[in-house]
C-alpha cells in the first residue's frame, strides 16, 4: 500500500500545481513552500507523537520530483521506472547472499564466523526493539528526549535509505495522472491493468510469503524482501490497485460507504496524524499506556478502530468547514494570499 500512497502523492503534486496556477499563485514556488512545511509537520509529528513518520521522507523526495515536474509524461517514466527498477534490483542482489547465509546457519552448517554474525544481528535487533519499547513506554516528554537524544536524525537517514524507492513512484504518479489515467482511460485499459498488475504482483508476493512461513520468518530474509526483494512486485500490485479503484470509485461514489470515503480522501492530512494521536493515546505511556498489555490477537479490533475513525467525522466536517483542519491549515501556509476550495 505505501507504493500506491506514494503514486497517489506524485499525482497530488500535479492537481495542486494546477489548482495554484488557476488561482494565480506560480505553482512551483507555492509547492516549495507547501513542501517545506509538510518537511516542519513531519519533523514534528516524528519528534511529537511517533517515530514512523513518512511526511518528512516526502516533503524531501517531493523537492526533488518538483525539479522534474517540467518533463513529459513520458520523460518521467522513462527516468522513474529504469532507476527504480535497477536501484531496487541491485539492492536485492545484494541482500541475497547474506540471505543464504542466514539458511546456512539456521541449518546448523555455517562456518562459525557466519554464526557469530547472526549471532550479533540479532542482538541489534533486541536491541533496537528494547530501545522504541522503552520511547513506547514512556511519558509524552520523555519520550521526546528519548527520540531527539537518540535518533534526532531519523526522518533524515529514512529518507536517505528510501528515497530510491519513494522520489521514482512520485514521479510515477505524476506521470499516471498526465497521461490521464486517473479520469480518462476506457473502462477496458483500466480492466486489463488491474487484472495484469494484481495478477504479476501478487504471484510472487504469495510465494515469498509461503516461503518465509515454511521457513519461521527469518529475520535477514524478511528484512531483504520487505526493503528490496519485492519491490518490482509491489509496484505491479499498486499499478493494479490504482486502476481498480479508478474503475470502482464511479459505482460506489453515491453509496454511504463511497461518500465516506470520499470524505476521508479529502481529510488524509489530518487522518493521518489524528490515528497517531489515536492511537498513541491508547499504547504509548503518556496515554492507556496498553502496547504492553495487549495480546497481539487483539490488534485488528483496533485496527478496525482506526478506519472507523477515518471515515466517522470528514463528511460532517467538510459540509461545515470545506476542507479539513490540517489541510486548511497546510494550503493557507502553501498559498497564503488564496482562500480555502469550499
Amino acid at each position: 500500500m505505501r507504493a500506491l500512497f506514494t503514486l497517489l502523492f506524485g499525482a497530488s503534486m500535479v492537481l495542486f500545481a494546477q489548482a495554484a496556477e488557476r488561482q494565480g499563485a506560480a505553482p512551483d514556488m507555492a509547492q516549495v513552500r507547501r513542501l517545506l512545511w509538510l518537511l516542519l509537520f513531519g519533523y514534528l509529528h516524528f519528534a511529537l507523537l511517533w517515530w514512523g513518520d513518512i511526511l518528512f521522507s516526502y516533503a524531501l523526495c517531493g523537492l526533488g520530483a518538483l525539479m522534474f515536474r517540467q518533463l513529459s509524461p513520458r520523460q518521467l517514466l522513462g527516468i522513474a521506472l529504469p532507476f527504480y527498477a535497477l536501484s531496487q534490483g541491485v539492492e536485492a542482489l545484494l541482500d541475497l547472499p547474506g540471505v543464504v547465509t542466514e539458511q546456512a546457519v539456521l541449518a546448523g552448517v555455517a562456518p562459525a564466523a557466519d554464526m557469530a554474525e547472526q549471532a550479533a544481528m540479532m542482538d541489534r535487533i533486541a536491541a533496537l526493539v528494547a530501545q522504541d519499547s522503552k520511547v513506547l513506554n514512556a511519558g509524552f516528554f520523555e519520550a521526546m528526549r528519548l527520540k531527539l537524544g537518540q535518533s534526532a536524525l531519523q526522518p533524515l537517514t529514512t529518507t536517505l535509505s528510501t528515497f530510491t524507492e519513494t522520489l521514482p513512484l512520485m514521479l510515477t504518479g505524476m506521470a499516471l495522472l498526465r497521461l490521464g489515467m486517473f479520469a480518462d482511460w476506457p473502462r477496458k485499459r483500466l480492466k486489463q491493468v488491474a487484472t495484469v498488475g494484481i495478477g504479476l504482483g501478487a504471484l510472487p508476493t504469495l510465494l515469498a510469503l509461503h516461503w518465509l512461513l515454511t521457513h519461521d520468518w527469518p529475520p535477514r530474509a524478511m528484512f531483504a524482501a520487505i526493503e528490496h526483494g519485492m519491490a518490482l512486485p509491489h509496484l505491479f500490485i499498486a499499478f493494479g490497485y490504482a486502476a481498480a479503484l479508478v474503475l470502482l470509485f464511479p459505482l460506489v461514489r453515491a453509496t454511504w460507504l463511497g461518500q465516506r470515503l470520499t470524505a476521508a480522501g479529502r481529510c488524509a492530512f489530518t487522518n493521518y496524524i489524528g490515528t497517531t494521536v489515536l492511537m498513541g493515546a491508547i499504547f504509548s505511556g503518556w496515554g492507556l499506556a496498553l502496547g504492553p498489555e495487549l495480546p497481539r490477537q487483539w490488534l485488528p479490533a483496533f485496527v478496525a478502530l482506526g478506519w472507523a475513525a477515518m471515515l466517522a467525522w470528514p463528511r460532517w466536517w467538510l459540509a461545515r468547514f470545506g476542507q479539513g483542519p490540517l489541510e486548511a491549515i497546510w494550503r493557507r501556509l502553501a498559498l497564503p494570499r488564496v482562500n480555502p476550495v469550499r
